[in-house]
């Protein structure tokens, strides 16, 4: 069967929609009647799969709504398709070219539908997104009230303070009620938790932002996790292999907490005693421990998942 492609290129106000490369185009809103409009479309195109970009947040709307359609959808990254269509000597750029591009790039790259996530997997990552977000305000309001004398001003930075630390913990409590109602849940936080070092926020930022770990391999977590080594290699010359891409929130935790967790656990310490004494940059060092910590809750998690899917086989 011909797999029928539609490119869609998100504005923050319009959806423009090609079937194909250069096929039949279309504009709508980016409103919840745009959107039924763009199914309407795309099953009168008899499209398989819709691809648009990721663009910070703008096409969440639309994922949604097209699978609540019933129409598959897969999202691309945008430096790729702007590479891709470079390479093809592609140099205009324009809402009707970009969204033959993406359709093009889609149908290259043989992209596979991204199933959305569950309700309560899109509630635990709103909470955890927010939460991240109120911790860096107060830390922004913390350092800049070490600069100011006046009491106002002080008062003025005590009131936000406070504030911020009431929403802090409303949702640190909203979370740990997320994930202990629900048994998987609950089973992978405490196995994170077995290991020192790693708390309640650790968990829940894993769960929200990665909710693939322990049902993928380890080398798959660790270039998800953007900690995988990228090979820079020609002829024979081999080149540094740096990491990139990858999870940004996921990574900069695991960075973090590896350093906690190598004082408490004594084969992490080892490890980095290894690596130092070998004389590797304090880099490597700390990517290394970050990758050994995703490693080993990717462990952790796979055998709590095969429990659960032993479980679920025995009682069917």
């Amino acid at each position: 069967m011909t797999e029928i492609i539609c490119g869609v290129d998100v504005a923050s106000q319009t959806l423009d929609a090609r079937i194909g490369r250069d096929g039949v185009w279309r504009q709508f809103t980016r409103t919840p009647e745009g959107t039924e409009a763009l199914a309407a479309f795309c099953k009168e195109q008899q499209v398989t799969l819709v691809v648009m970009e990721a663009t910070g947040g703008y096409e969440r709307l639309a994922f949604a709504q097209l699978w609540a359609a019933g129409v598959a959808v897969a999202i691309a990254n945008p430096r790729a398709v702007r590479r891709f269509a470079d390479g093809m000597g592609v140099l205009e750029k324009t809402d009707r070219i970009d969204c033959g591009m993406i359709a093009w790039y889609a149908e290259t790259r043989r992209l596979k539908p991204l199933q959305p996530a569950s309700q309560t997997q899109q509630e635990l990552l709103a909470l955890v997104v927010r939460l991240r977000q109120l911790v860096e305000a107060r830390v922004t309001q913390r350092n800049q009230r070490r600069l100011v004398s006046n009491a106002r001003v002080q008062e003025s930075f005590a009131a936000i303070l406070a504030a911020l630390t009431r929403e802090i913990r409303k949702l640190e409590t909203a979370i740990a009620e997320a994930i202990a109602v629900d048994p998987a849940w609950a089973a992978l936080a405490r196995a994170f938790r077995s290991i020192k070092g790693v708390a309640d926020r650790t968990v829940a930022r894993l769960l929200a932002q990665m909710p693939e770990i322990g049902a993928i391999s380890n080398k798959a977590a660790a270039k998800l996790a953007g900690l995988a080594p990228i090979a820079r290699d020609s002829g024979k010359q081999n080149g540094r292999r740096p990491v990139r891409g990858g999870r940004e929130g996921v990574r900069s935790i695991l960075f973090v907490v590896a350093e906690v967790v190598r004082r408490h656990e004594p084969d992490f310490a080892a490890f980095h005693r290894k690596l130092c004494a070998a004389g590797k940059p304090k880099k490597l060092v700390r990517i290394a421990l970050a990758r050994k910590l995703l490693v080993r809750l990717n462990a952790k998690a796979r055998d709590i998942r095969a429990t659960f899917a032993g479980a679920a086989a025995a009682s069917a």
